[in-house]
């Protein structure tokens, strides 16, 4: 980049700066845009097939997670990693619709090429996506179903919802089950913290061997096998120090000149031990949990007593102890009281999946719950424990909302419907702008139906006339190809998944359509095609076939892919 004065040309950026402008630029990141969807696509629906992702240590991750498999691609194309934003903030937000996100957010860019080819200016172009989202918004509320917390029908068919297409789906109706008691038991005035439910993957067994405890379950042992197994009727105690004499702050050097005065020394650690474990005692804990460590002679006073400890849990398992049992910690055992003590109907070690655990259970009103989700290998188990979060996601934001809609393409469908008449009563260019809005929201039934292997012109024109009638809740069976009702069907899923996924895809097309100028420190190019050939690997503006380095083009093979 040099501007010219006199006859001297001044040089404003650095040899290594690349810098794309205009039309090229707008077009570098669309395509950059279109291919991190395009990554996405068949992953969508009932039907959508799965990623494999290995990464350069050779880590293998199995996946049809949209925001996983993003995360998990070495995408280094700053628009593409926009988009990989707009995934993060739906997998935070609701937890589900990943994808749909992705996709929208492509299809915004595929649209909108179309237009700034016809002249039309992308500020026009973004007022009217603008526009054309918060409408979009408005009819998605009036289409919305009221759902009650109490319904756990209904709620168990959301969170099946969620889980469909997922590793998980032969034994969504247990996993839902389990999904459903789980949220509804921390549930507070109506707020969910899903920290409140702790997932444990065990190796082995079925998926249907999944099961949920309403308590915690801690990953340690009980220090001294002179303790009991397990307790029943636990009075659980919480300490947040350790069991151990507390050493000086400062060096100390004491001069020892008599045998006695050494074993006054061992005596009075002792001593301080054996009050620790006495105050427990008599307070009437006969389980005691610490954070820190427990002295020997202090596991040996405990285990005479009857008391089952376990030493170094922590600070999360700690929270949810305090949760599920209602025991207050306490930083010093010494003061431990029968008031701060906790209520557990049993507190066992038991092994689970070769694994020795202890489990905190039957625990009345609990708190905190504890998945464990068990599967044939430990591929198996982490996209099980991909499809529980994203279904635990779902029911925590329809019992925070109480606000669902049908799936299956029916709310793409009713509102591209009525965006396209809305766009009749805008006026300017800003109309065009609304109308391609309404066609790229259709690229979510159009792709279930691809996906599952059916012809996606003959099922869009079908769902569009079933909505014309005046069928809201009309969508497209994956498994037949048939238009049905989806809320009779039980195929539902939250209001804030749609309305977070088209805020956040416009808002991510937007920013990028904007964009007329990209000034790059290094070189966007595609990294080394060859060893020492150093050719960008194609694509607008040397940009690695549409899309940074690790992507290679996305064609060829997903460079730090595959």
């Amino acid at each position: 980049m040099a501007q010219q004065m006199g006859n001297q040309p001044l040089i404003v950026l650095s040899d290594e700066s690349q810098r794309t402008s205009g039309k090229d630029a707008q077009s570098m990141n669309i395509t950059a845009g279109k291919a991190v969807a395009e990554a996405v696509r068949t992953t969508l629906g009932p039907k959508g097939m799965d990623k494999m992702l290995v990464d350069d240590t050779g880590n293998v991750v199995v996946t049809n997670d949209g925001v996983t498999i993003l995360k998990e691609m070495d995408i280094e194309h700053p628009a593409a990693n926009m988009i990989v934003e707009v995934a993060e903030t739906q997998e935070n937000e609701v937890g589900d619709g990943t994808t749909s996100a992705v996709i929208v957010t492509g299809e915004l860019l595929s649209e909108a090429e179309d237009l700034l080819e016809q002249e039309i200016h992308a500020t026009t172009l973004a007022q009217g996506y603008r526009q054309a989202a918060e409408k979009a918004k408005e009819f998605l509320e009036e289409i919305a179903i009221e759902v009650s917390p109490e319904d756990t029908e209904y709620l168990e068919d959301i969170a099946g919802t969620a889980m469909t297409g997922k590793g998980a789906e032969n034994a969504k109706d247990v996993l839902s089950e389990l999904v459903v008691k789980g949220v509804q038991s921390v549930a507070e005035d109506g707020q969910v913290d899903t920290d409140d439910i702790k997932v444990e993957k065990v190796t082995g067994g079925a998926i249907e061997n999944s099961e949920l405890v309403e308590g915690v379950i801690v990953d340690k042992e009980r220090v001294s096998d002179n303790m009991p197994f397990g307790v029943e009727d636990a009075k659980v105690a919480l300490v947040d120090g350790g069991l151990e004499v507390a050493e000086t702050e400062i060096d100390t050097e004491v001069n020892v000149t008599d045998p006695d005065q050494l074993q006054q020394f061992l005596d009075q650690e002792e001593e301080q031990l054996r009050e620790m474990v006495d105050a427990l005692k008599d307070a009437g804990a006969n389980v005691v949990f610490v954070d820190g460590g427990i002295d020997d002679m202090a596991q040996h006073y405990l285990a005479q007593e009857g008391i089952l400890a376990v030493r170094r849990v922590k600070n999360s398992d700690m929270k949810r102890l305090a949760r599920a049992t209602g025991a207050t910690p306490v930083t010093n055992a010494t003061d431990v009281t029968a008031d701060d003590l906790g209520d557990a109907g049993s507190v066992a070690q038991k092994d689970i999946g070769g694994d020795e655990r202890i489990f905190v259970e039957d625990v009345e009103e609990a708190k905190s719950v504890t998945l464990i989700l068990r599967g044939g290998t430990e591929h198996v188990v982490d996209e099980v424990e991909r499809a529980i979060e994203d279904s635990l996601g779902v029911v925590r934001v329809t019992l925070e909302d109480g606000k669902v809609l049908p799936g299956g393409g029916a709310p793409e469908t009713e509102l591209a419907l009525k965006l396209r008449d809305f766009a009749d009563s805008v006026g300017g260019r800003e109309q065009l702008a609304v109308e391609a809005f309404a066609d790229a929201l259709e690229v979510g039934p159009r792709t279930l139906a691809e996906n599952a292997g059916h012809d996606p012109i003959d099922s869009l024109v079908d769902l569009r006339s079933q909505h014309d009638a005046g069928n809201t809740g009309a969508g497209l069976d994956a498994y037949t190809g048939d238009i049905i009702d989806m809320e009779e069907e039980g195929v539902v899923e939250p209001l804030r998944v749609k309305t977070q996924a088209i805020e956040s895809a416009t808002e991510a097309a937007v920013m990028i359509l904007r964009i007329d100028d990209v000034i790059a420190a290094g070189d966007l190019s595609g990294g080394k095609v060859g060893e020492e050939d150093e050719e960008p690997a194609g694509g607008p503006g040397g940009m690695g076939g549409g899309m940074g380095g690790g992507m290679g083009g996305m064609g060829g093979g997903m460079g730090g892919m595959m």
